[in-house]
């Protein structure tokens, strides 16, 4: 049960606010909502690779697409030879001029030569691009652009104004939903350029920026998630702090403060990541999309030679029409009306965060069981070590990376959560007053003694007319200090003061969020929205809802048998997922990752037919390249063969 709650949400055509249902087998569980979105990505990449393409016109042969010394069609337009594989057809230089030497001249130029008109806006693209699955690069910007806008809606009306309104939540939904579709979109286009073994013929720069904006997307998801001031972003903010802790980056990269992650999320992700997403699709205008791998595998060395070299040329054989505006366009109003769809029939979640206030409306006595572990100092908190205190031991492998980083957020436990919120209300207090007293005049050796006798008493505690009665113990001022505790918990002042403890804006809930996950309530109500660690609760959301079904491989590492125990497996989590997006980026220059592609001919289906049209040779009439010493043929431009 929680108290708060947010008004304002708009009706929706399927309610997924309900529990969600769950799949579980061996180590792994998985939300049927996730299970769904994963599945309809497989269908929809299967799909892709098995769907004819339509044809749309005649294929123009190569000697057709001449480019002239202007740089244009003769049309004035950009030719074909401005391609998407990044081919220009030699052109002659400029007479030299008095101002070549000039910065600006200097840069002009360069840019007109690496992405003349042709390539930046292409008319004409190589004829083996004739599968679906050329079209979710160019569908994964759609989505973004729909991502963008929508945060710009939310970010007009403030950061809570999409709880309580009805508009404000339908762009809330919109946000959700184009998210869901980008990172899909985005994902299956990393699928197709995989099995495509798109690094070919010196794209490795163009694979790397891809594998760059697919993780730069992941943490601005991930920041998103904990912007949306929800239970959920509470859960993933308490539970995410300890790796970013344990490899000391806690300490500067809070999750638990709203405002910080708030900013990540809308200004200094977005720059990295529409700039590395600029440069990726500036490197496909330039080197182009990679050419179709042959249908058998080149033998020896000689071969395999042949085929990096052919790979690294530019394509002379025939090209299509290619209206790259107009594809743009059609992708836009695809996904906005998915995502218009989407938004209106599943709305967004929106399970409301808990706060101190309800905590102690549902359940006073673990509250009060909190409070005294938080005094006798065994709490989560009290004994969580940097960046909080010195009174734990970090997670290390070789070293710990905590100790590095240092305490930066220094927590007393005792009087971070409990004397010093009733501090200030004991001058207003006698009786509160004196128990502080007797309490402060007391060793520190027998205050822990004090709250672990009450700590063992509140067990059975009991409440009559709301106050607590707790058994007799050798417990001393305790009950008294925790009954007005307990007191000003009800009134909203211990949020209050937690909150107010901030300098500025009380955007940092890293107090009363560790003041939370110290009790056994806030574990119990994730527990029961299957948000907890062992449930891979990760990747879920509240309800029936998709959540992050992206961070699998992180999350994998904690079910693992012998890492799911280890008092290092943040750590163990955090360096192996690191590990495996460090091999994801290096696949081009990897041997036998590189060589997948070729062993499961995945894209046999992605150029069928061109294949067809072919014979599975490199290009039109030309055969495949024999064993032996090759010496490359150059081809005039616009000829089928020198690619």
């Amino acid at each position: 049960m929680r108290v708060v709650a947010f008004a304002g949400h708009p009706p929706a055509a399927i309610d997924l606010n309900s529990p969600g249902s769950y799949v579980h087998w061996s180590i792994f569980q998985i939300s049927v909502a996730n299970l769904v979105l994963i599945a309809v990505m497989v269908v929809i990449f299967g799909a892709a690779l098995l769907l004819p393409f339509p044809h749309g016109g005649k294929d123009i042969p190569g000697d057709a697409a001449v480019e002239p010394a202007d740089g244009t069609g003769a049309e004035g337009t950009a030719s074909a030879d401005g391609l998407a594989d990044g081919s220009t057809a030699a052109s002659a230089s400029p007479e030299p001029g008095p101002d070549d030497k000039m910065w600006t001249a200097r840069v002009r130029n360069f840019g007109l030569r690496t992405l003349p008109p042709g390539k930046l806006l292409p008319d004409r693209q190589p004829a083996y691009v004739r599968s679906w699955i050329y079209v979710f690069g160019v569908a994964s910007l759609a989505a973004l652009g729909i991502v963008i806008v929508s945060g710009f809606a939310i970010a007009l009306g403030g950061p809570d104004w999409w709880h309580t309104n009805p508009v404000g939540h339908f762009f809330n939904s919109l946000h959700l939903w184009s998210v869901e579709l980008f990172m899909a979109f985005l994902v299956i286009h990393l699928w197709g350029k995989f099995w495509m073994a798109a690094w070919r013929g010196r794209r490795a720069l163009t694979w790397i920026t891809g594998v760059v904006a697919f993780v730069a997307s992941v943490v601005e998801a991930f920041t998103g998630y904990l912007s949306q001031q929800n239970f959920d972003s509470q859960w993933i903010a308490t539970n995410g702090k300890d790796a970013f802790n344990a490899v000391g980056v806690g300490a500067f990269f809070n999750l638990m403060n709203f405002g910080q992650m708030l900013m990540w999320h809308i200004v200094l992700i977005p720059i990295v990541l529409v700039a590395i997403i600029g440069a990726h699709v500036l490197l496909v205008r330039v080197r182009g999309v990679s050419h179709p791998l042959p249908v058998s595998r080149p033998r020896g060395l000689a071969a395999r030679r042949a085929a990096r070299i052919a790979d690294s040329a530019a394509w002379r054989g025939p090209n299509r029409r290619y209206d790259i505006l107009k594809e743009g366009t059609i992708a836009s109003v695809v996904v906005l009306a998915l995502t218009f769809g989407l938004a209106a029939v599943l709305s967004s979640p929106n399970d409301p965060p808990l706060t101190v206030r309800s905590w102690v409306q549902v359940a006073p006595n673990d509250f009060l069981a909190t409070a005294a572990t938080e005094l006798g100092g065994t709490s989560l908190t009290a004994t969580y070590g940097p960046p909080y205190n010195n009174n734990g031991t970090p997670q290390q492998i070789l070293f710990a990376p905590a100790d590095v980083a240092g305490v930066r957020q220094n927590i007393d436990a005792a009087q971070t959560f409990v004397l010093g919120p009733l501090s200030k209300t004991a001058p207003t207090d006698p009786a509160l007053a004196s128990a502080l007293a007797t309490y402060n005049a007391a060793s520190a050796a027998q205050q822990v003694k004090w709250a672990t006798a009450y700590g063992t008493a509140v067990t059975k505690v009991k409440f009559v007319n709301g106050a607590p009665v707790v058994p007799k113990a050798n417990d001393g001022p305790v009950p008294a200090l925790l009954a007005t505790e307990l007191t000003l918990a009800r009134s909203g002042a211990i949020d209050a003061d937690l909150s107010a403890q901030q300098p500025f804006y009380g955007t940092d809930f890293t107090k009363p969020l560790l003041f939370l996950e110290d009790g056994a309530y806030y574990a119990n109500v994730a527990t029961a929205d299957h948000l907890t660690g062992d449930q891979w609760g990760v990747m879920n959301e509240t309800g029936s809802y998709p959540g992050q079904p992206w961070l699998w491989l992180y999350q994998l590492w904690y079910h693992v048998p012998g890492f799911d125990n280890s008092t290092n497996v943040d750590l163990i989590a955090i360096y192996l997922t690191g590990v495996a997006t460090i091999l994801l980026l290096l696949v081009p220059f990897i041997p036998g990752l590189r060589d997948i592609p070729r062993l499961i001919p995945v894209h046999r289906l992605v150029w069928r037919s061109w294949n067809a049209s072919s014979g599975g040779s490199a290009a039109p009439g030309k055969p495949e390249q024999p064993e032996g010493p090759v010496t490359p043929e150059r081809h005039p431009a616009g000829s089928a063969g020198d690619r």
